[in-house]
């Protein structure tokens, strides 16, 4: 079978995504996006803990 002349993997196509994203916000876009994870997190784990203790 030949190939496909412009078909690219899942995996290169996150790295293109991936870098494009790098280079169009930077790394205090990673670091303030992780931070909102880490808040949602602590939130949900908080909210786990109190409806375990009803």
């Amino acid at each position: 079978m030949a190939e496909e002349k412009g078909k690219m993997t899942v995996a290169e196509a996150g790295k293109k995504g991936g870098t494009t994203t790098s280079k169009k916000y930077g790394p205090e876009f990673y670091s303030e996006i992780g931070h909102k994870g880490g808040q949602t997190v602590k939130r949900l784990i908080a909210e786990g803990k109190k409806s375990a203790n009803k």
